[in-house]
């Protein structure tokens, strides 16, 4: 029987190293529901009556309440609540009885899914709710089970399972689960904006909360055709934050004509060998030279003299002009300094070899705002830099032919990077930076997809 579930190929192996283990060093964000929130809550069945079900439910009351004024507004319709109710199953626990849609109470081990045939949602709350809460904070909690209404919402419009298997090219899956994440960023952005009477998510707790839409991507090489493909972590947050910037109306007017997704498989064995992944030493030969080609042409066009900045490596962290972070703009000799030694091949190692070339495009993106005598310094040009960044990044995803490219997984690097870490987003003095790591996301993807004239040029 068919479930719209939230995707686990990657939570799978995340929860193998134990349930509700605390990530070291990363304290749990901020609670979401408010002291006053009412204690009224929609039933769930099977609960515990713990802590963890305690949020679901005044969660999925919020939600609910958010779509009876926001279905009818948006389809012209009213909201029918979920007939087939909301379970809760224990999967530590072997005599558990199973929810609908499930032969038994495993099934739902490490998940959370709508079923469109029961009108029902159900979770884990034994080894994916708990797991979610301690790596990204209640808000994760939120997120997930909005994009699970979502999903309902979806049913409601018409888009059932019937109708995906009739036309499975006007519906395929990875454009059903990014308008459910699309869903979810429209409800979440009600609570940021002080309309929820039981919620309170802050742009630190909404940060971290990303961070379970990456951990949910799609295993890097998925094709976008694939029956069970959900997106990557750039595809997922940008479907969010599209929810959250333009609202539900936006949302459920998406459609394979108008969304692009830049998930994209494997086309060549080294590239699947490596991950998709150039060393270290290699990037920063491929890298450079492509931005500097990319920002001559721009400035060229605009009738100005590039003077090709010079990439040096360097032993310590760059401090010729502030705090840039492991990669920085020198605008007295023009040159662009990249840490070689510490910070930056770390990064390199951890995120990939995209979140290097995320933070070296910006450097010379604020190269190309000295050119054109556009402010270097405050949070416009910050915010330039993270565009024109994107810019360069769309143009690369747009060739055809030998040149330097994208692998699987660029996008993904370059949003993990922007998320978890504000160097790209600082300016030539290292300061007024964009934040928080949702606005640094919001507009790189604008440069991605509109291009330079949406960078301030």
């Amino acid at each position: 029987m068919p479930l719209r579930s939230i995707a686990l190929v990657v939570l799978t192996a995340l929860l193998a190293v134990g349930c509700t283990a605390q990530v070291p060093g990363r304290p749990r964000a901020a609670k979401v529901v408010k002291k006053e929130a009412s204690s009224e809550t929609i039933q769930v069945r099977g609960t515990d009556n713990g802590p963890i079900d305690k949020l679901a439910a005044t969660a999925l009351t919020d939600i609910d309440e958010f779509w009876k004024q926001a279905f009818p507004a948006s389809f012209n319709k009213p909201w029918k609540s979920l007939t087939g109710g909301y379970y809760s199953v224990d999967t530590a626990d072997a005599s558990a009885k199973p929810p609908p849609c499930t032969q038994k109470a495993a099934d739902v081990e490490g998940n959370a899914f709508y079923c469109p045939a029961a009108d029902a949602i159900a979770w884990d709350r034994a080894s994916l709710l708990p797991v979610l809460q301690d790596r990204f904070g209640e808000a994760a909690v939120v997120v997930v089970l909005a994009h699970e209404i979502g999903h309902a919402v979806q049913n409601r419009m018409g888009i059932t399972p019937e109708a995906e298997r009739r036309e499975p090219e006007k519906y395929p899956t990875i454009l059903t689960e990014a308008q459910a994440d699309c869903f979810a960023g429209s409800f979440v952005r009600n609570v940021t904006d002080g309309k929820s009477a039981r919620l309170d998510i802050n742009a630190d707790s909404l940060d971290k909360a990303l961070g379970a839409l990456i951990t949910f991507r799609d295993p890097v090489g998925t094709s976008p055709e694939d029956e069970q493909a959900h997106g990557s972590a750039f595809d997922r947050v940008a479907a969010f934050q599209d929810g959250y910037e333009q609202g539900t109306k936006f949302c459920g007017a998406m459609s394979v004509q108008n969304r692009t997704f830049t998930q994209r498989a494997f086309t060549t064995t080294a590239d699947r060998a490596n991950g998709g992944n150039l060393p270290f030493a290699d990037m920063l030969k491929s890298v450079t030279p492509d931005l500097d080609g990319y920002f001559k042409t721009l400035a060229t066009t605009a009738g100005k003299t590039w003077p090709s900045p010079r990439a040096e490596g360097v032993q310590t962290e760059p401090d010729c002009s502030g705090d840039q972070g492991p990669v920085a703009y020198c605008p007295a000799d023009k040159t662009i300094k990249i840490d070689t030694k510490d910070e930056l091949p770390l990064l390199h190692k951890e995120l990939g070899d995209y979140a290097t070339g995320t933070l070296i495009a910006t450097r010379y993106a604020m190269a190309e705002l000295a050119v054109l005598g556009k402010p270097t310094e405050g949070e416009q040009a910050s915010a330039s830099a993270l565009c024109l960044a994107g810019a360069y990044t769309g143009a690369v995803f747009q060739r055809q032919g030998s040149q330097f490219g994208l692998s699987p997984g660029d996008f993904d690097e370059a949003v993990t990077v922007l998320l978890k870490f504000d160097y790209a987003a600082r300016d030539v003095k290292g300061e007024d930076a964009v934040d928080p790591g949702f606005a640094r996301v919001a507009r790189f993807r604008e440069g991605v997809f509109e291009g330079p004239k949406k960078c301030g040029l």
